[in-house]
């Protein structure tokens, strides 16, 4: 169990790596910060620079048993902080606002313990990942030939929740996470002078139109096997001048499915529209895939893992509302036979809404978020 100082420090720690964020693909000195601080706690092994910007400790037990994982994530988001707290972010449009910087101390705090008293058996993997925000942290990990040593039998996460009580969990077996994927369409016409617009082709036709035509696609309701949402992000028409008739445009769309299979469905809908209003106009057209986020689909047993754990801690859990439409790139520990599950741990009814601008993680979490991945390791390694 954590102590009222171990719990001070890592509040303090905590609140560090909220003064100082970095976005996907740049938590170099995130990375080091936390490598330094799994030095201290005497692992096993510490391994680096895994998918990216990763760090990896391992916590070997005394027998030989199955390998769990825990997972919490480097990176921050580009989002200006708006708070008058003391630790509040120093880096210009940057900030940890969606509670990242919780979940790795969360992590710390249960290295801690590890370090105090090793597993009866097998071993616990505590990763922390890089570029989770951007979809592609996950997959690099798993891709780097590091991570074949540290390859989990058991992943366990865990994502902080404002709208939900604190301390109340949402937890189901199945999709719990919608995949989802970045779009970019660019139209490519021909400027002109903005007095001779008729020695140019434009693309504001087509691109006005396509808005339309995506918009009026069947999309949304229930969250059912064949729910499918298209958001359109940002428009680009032209260079910002007065005396330039635009010979180019882009469109920015988020494609989201409830199911992987899904997706490439919905992905090729879209671009048959666009390529058609392409050339009804006489342009050329272009794609490019971003963000690509894997459905993220809790395993029956590693579920039924965690609500025993929280069962016994005597823990609140239901289903909550999910699936949600947000995704998370966690799903992708889930894949090649790891058994993995994630909950959802209120932050507080009235708290503040994920990557909003003036959202803190509640430190409230930080022993409560350890007391859960405690029970689980135990209950799996004892």
């Amino acid at each position: 169990m954590l102590t009222n100082a171990d719990i001070a420090e890592l509040t303090a720690f905590r609140r560090e790596l909220h003064r100082f964020p970095e976005v996907s693909g740049q938590e170099v000195a995130t990375a080091a910060r936390i490598a330094m601080a799994l030095g201290s706690l005497r692992p096993d092994q510490v391994l680096t620079g895994l998918g990216g910007h990763g760090v990896a400790a391992v916590f070997n037990g005394a027998t030989p048993g199955p390998t769990v994982l825990f997972r919490a994530e480097l990176d921050a988001l580009p989002i200006e902080e708006l708070s008058d707290a003391p630790h509040r972010s120093t880096v210009p449009g940057k900030g940890h606002l969606c509670g990242h910087d919780g979940h790795m101390t969360i992590l710390l705090g249960l290295g801690r313990l590890l370090a105090r008293q090793r597993p009866k058996s097998g071993r616990v993997v505590l990763l922390f990942q890089p570029a989770e925000e951007d979809g592609s942290g996950a997959a690099a990990v798993v891709a780097d030939p590091k991570y074949s040593a540290i390859m989990p039998d058991w992943a366990f996460s865990l994502h902080n929740m404002p709208g939900m009580p604190c301390g109340h969990s949402a937890l189901k077996s199945g999709v719990v996470n919608c995949a989802s994927q970045g779009l970019r369409i660019v139209l490519h016409g021909k400027t002109a002078h903005a007095s001779l617009p008729e020695t140019g082709t434009s693309p504001g036709l087509a691109l006005s139109r396509l808005i339309a035509s995506i918009s009026a696609l069947p999309q949304g309701g229930p969250l059912s096997p064949d729910y499918r949402l298209v958001t359109i992000t940002h428009a680009r028409l032209g260079e910002a001048a007065f005396g330039i008739a635009p010979g180019e445009a882009e469109l920015w769309l988020t494609l989201r499915t409830i199911a992987d299979a899904k997706m490439a469905v919905l992905r090729a809908e879209v671009i048959a529209v666009a390529k058609a209003e392409a050339a009804a106009q006489g342009l050329t057209i272009s794609f490019s895939h971003h963000d690509d986020f894997a459905a993220s689909v809790n395993h029956v047993d590693a579920t039924a893992r965690i609500s025993a754990a929280l069962s016994k801690l005597a823990l609140p859990q239901d289903e909550g509302d999910l699936p949600m439409r947000a995704s998370e790139d966690f799903g992708r520990f889930g894949h090649g036979g790891t058994k993995s599950a994630m909950l959802f741990l209120g932050a507080g009814a009235a708290h503040p809404a994920l990557h909003n601008p003036d959202y803190d993680f509640p430190d409230d979490l930080i022993p409560l978020g350890v007391r859960i991945f405690q029970q689980v390791m135990t209950d799996l390694l004892a």
